[in-house]
């Protein structure tokens, strides 16, 4: 991990534990995932479940409006050029 942090060219960022003030982001997604992936609705085993965590995860990041960005998703937040393939996803 490190290693690909570094050659990214990326820093780790570390939370002070119980700390709502630097790790709120993180608490409000799994609260959100418990409740619109995980419990929303009945599976039959975990690995039904665990099939169902990509499809919601890119829900949320390229289709679901979030509140804190004006309604638009996370996705939106991304400077992606025009002739990317990225920014002609729907």
């Amino acid at each position: 991990f490190r290693r690909l942090v570094r050659r990214l060219g990326l820093r780790h960022l570390w939370t002070r534990p119980y700390t709502p003030r630097t790790n709120g982001k993180a608490e409000r997604f799994i609260q959100t995932s418990l409740r619109e992936w995980a419990y929303a609705r009945s599976y039959e085993s975990s690995e039904q479940r665990a099939a169902h965590l990509l499809p919601w995860l890119h829900h949320y990041n390229w289709h679901r409006p979030h509140a804190s960005l004006g309604y638009n998703p996370p996705i939106s937040r991304v400077p992606l050029p025009l002739n990317n393939v990225l920014g002609l996803h729907s």
